[in-house]
């Protein structure tokens, strides 16, 4: 039920990056225009290419000539009228001929006829056989009939007809004869074919009409136009195709986001759920993981499609949140799932996913759990090498040119600058809303300036000695298994504030030979003595300590016996039966109440709860002993740790046989180094020290 209703909320709030879908945009796609963004295709088509169909129908078109009116049969009837009109103009000639005139008077006849004759072509007439004209007069008829019969264009007759005539004369007359028939003949040459406009736009439209349609074969993805090159009007006819520059609502963009965003969100919870099930049963823990989820949706949504914008969201901040907040595991799992959708949407971006999981996957390995400041450089740096690194990489395989490279890295830059901005000024805020401790906090609250820590030196010396040890061991035995070690000392400094209560009652901060509960019963010195962890979760409340520091107080006892007054009450029962040498005694001793004399709990929860209850017990124990040497430090540890153990104080958290005895190890290794021997200085030297210091001469 809880998984439905998380994924719910989570979908609900995917659903709001719809809105940017469906709210309908002009891209602002044009001829001649820069493209802002590289435009691809949205899926494979076929597209009929009208521009460059045009360019070929254009040439095709200019490659036919100029288109004349020739016919054969118009060419027949001019030539028919030619030869009539010859015929007509050299019936004179004729008459001439075939009169009984001298040679002389013909001759004088023929020089005043055919005025527009040539004089050497009426020279060879004036001398002409008359048996022979009639063979001349049929050549000239002949060539100028087969003349007009072919196609003679007005731009053929710029030269005269003289070689068109003489190219169509018969064969069988003399030289000067056939030059006599050209003469008669040229003259009648006329054009028989002329330039037709409207034949020759005929014939072009034909041609260009028979140039097939260009067909574009796009594949999906494929790239249309690329960024920062001007749209031609191939491309915006695929453009209008796919119907890319209308303003129009992509229903199955939007319900491609929806989908993807509801398996990544289910995908999501249930990894928090099968591997974090205490992140799972903590409200308001998967409520920030739910928060950190559709913040930077909705962020790597809102720049979709544009051109530099999606490089410079903040990305990573998220990854390096819950690394900081959570742990580093969920913070990779979440920039994972950020990759996929910023893929999405940003046009089924490969270099973005990639972009946006190494850059948050970089930030995560980097920030580690933000003690220092430091490490938020250190972040920023790693994020910033990553991002290059991946916009550099599909510049090589040609995604990009130089300048569009420089441009992504100047945006790779600001973002990683961004994120770790963002991380350093969020993530106090984000763990005081949700309950978490941050490394910040955690070096705050172990400051020794703090004011409950204060108190603890002026008011319970002891007490402040014992959480200084107690952070130590703590410390060190969390950084053996990979606990918090940071969380083991804040924790184990504020463990025993309650003391501050009524520290007499407790025996480090007595003087020697006084300890009040000698004079009380065991009912009475178990209740002071409980009472402690009530009065350490009140202080701590007052003082607004972080709650996940207060659960520490309760836990570190659990539920374990109060060991010496649990002890005194079995002795005062057995008193009156002789002891509990006596088997009546014994049995008193028996029937007292065990859970009188245990602390209410609960018991630790958590790893670094399991260590500081270790590490008290241990402490305290070792601390009593007469000897410290490497056997009875260790004998007493292996007791204290056994002793929780079969008492099953250890049996809500997270911990293993291996880590007991990592702990085991490092609590010994501490205590040696705390209590090693010192060098045995003789009587003499000590004065001569002293003599030294006193004098300012040694410290």
């Amino acid at each position: 039920m809880r998984l439905v209703s998380a994924v719910s909320l989570l979908v609900l709030a995917i659903g709001a990056g719809v809105a940017f879908d469906l709210a309908p945009t002009n891209p602002g796609f044009a001829k001649d225009a820069i493209a802002a963004t590289t435009v691809r295709a949205p899926s494979a088509a076929s597209i009929p290419n009208e521009a460059e169909t045009q360019v070929q129908r254009d040439a095709a078109a200019a490659s036919v000539g100029f288109v004349y009116d020739y016919t054969p049969d118009h060419a027949a009837t001019v030539a028919d009228q030619q030869v009539l009109a010859l015929s007509g103009s050299l019936a004179p000639v004729d008459a001439i001929f075939s009169s009984n005139k001298t040679a002389e008077v013909r001759k004088a006849q023929l020089k005043a006829a055919l005025l527009d004759l040539a004089a050497s072509a009426k020279a060879i007439l004036v001398d002409l056989d008359p048996s022979r004209w009639q063979d001349v007069e049929l050549a000239a008829e002949e060539s100028l009939r087969a003349g007009e019969r072919t196609e003679i264009r007005d731009t053929d007759l710029a030269a005269g007809g003289t070689s068109l005539a003489s190219r169509y004369l018969p064969p069988g007359l003399s030289d000067t004869e056939q030059q006599l028939a050209g003469a008669l003949a040229a003259p009648r040459f006329v054009a028989n074919s002329t330039y037709s406009k409207s034949l020759t736009d005929q014939a072009r439209a034909a041609k260009a009409a028979a140039v097939p349609m260009v067909v574009d074969q796009l594949q999906a993805g494929q790239v249309i136009v690329d960024q920062g090159h001007p749209i031609s009007e191939a491309n915006m006819a695929q453009i209008r195709y796919f119907g890319l520059d209308n303003s129009r609502v992509d229903w199955g963009k939007s319900a491609a986001w929806v989908l993807l965003g509801t398996i990544t969100a289910i995908l999501l919870l249930s990894w928090v759920w099968r591997f974090r099930s205490e992140y799972w049963n903590r409200g308001q823990t998967l409520v920030l993981i739910g928060l950190i989820f559709v913040v930077a949706v909705l962020a790597v949504k809102l720049p979709g499609g544009r051109a530099w914008l999606p490089y410079i969201i903040p990305t990573a901040a998220a990854g390096m949140l819950l690394t900081l907040l959570l742990d580093a595991g969920t913070g990779v799992v979440m920039v994972a799932v950020l990759a996929v959708l910023a893929g999405l949407g940003n046009g089924s971006s490969l270099e973005l996913a990639a972009y946006v999981f190494l850059g948050g996957f970089a930030g995560t390995l980097a920030v580690r759990k933000g003690e220092r400041q430091h490490y938020f450089l250190q972040a920023a740096l790693a994020v910033a090498a990553a991002d290059l690194a991946v916009v550099a990489a599909f510049a090589l395989m040609g995604q990009h040119d130089m300048t569009g490279m420089l441009q992504l890295w100047g945006a790779a830059a600001a973002g990683a600058l961004i994120s770790a901005v963002v991380t350093i000024g969020s993530f106090s805020l984000l763990g005081n809303m949700f309950g978490i401790l941050t490394g910040s906090q955690l070096l705050e609250l172990a400051n020794p300036s703090q004011p409950l820590l204060r108190r603890l030196l002026t008011e319970t010396p002891g007490t402040y000695h014992h959480s200084l040890m107690v952070g130590n061991l703590a410390e060190r035995a969390a950084a053996s298994i990979g606990a918090d070690p940071l969380l083991a000392r804040a924790a184990a400094y504020y463990h025993d504030i309650g003391k501050l209560a009524n520290p007499l009652a407790f025996i480090e901060n007595q003087s020697p030979g006084e300890n009040v509960h000698d004079q009380l019963d065991a009912d009475v010195s178990s209740a002071i003595l409980r009472q402690h962890v009530a009065d350490g979760i009140d202080l701590a409340y007052r003082s607004s300590l972080p709650k996940p520091l207060i659960a520490f107080i309760p836990q570190h006892h659990g539920t374990a016996v109060l060991g010496f007054v649990y002890g005194k009450a079995r002795e005062a029962a057995a008193a009156p039966y002789g002891g509990l040498q006596t088997a009546q005694g014994k049995a008193a001793a028996d029937a007292v109440d065990k859970g009188k004399f245990r602390h209410a709990g609960p018991k630790p929860q958590s790893r670094e709860a399991a260590v500081l209850m270790l590490a008290d017990g241990v402490e305290a124990s070792v601390r009593s002993l007469s000897s410290r040497d490497e056997a009875t430090i260790r004998a007493m540890v292996t007791k204290i740790i056994q002793e929780r153990l079969e008492d099953g104080q250890l049996g809500e958290c997270d911990i293993t046989i291996r880590d007991l005895d990592n702990i085991r190890e490092a609590f010994i290794g501490q205590l040696l180094g705390m209590y090693h021997q010192r060098i045995a200085y003789p009587e003499s030297k000590i004065v001569e020290l002293e003599s030294h210091r006193d004098r300012g001469l040694g410290s």
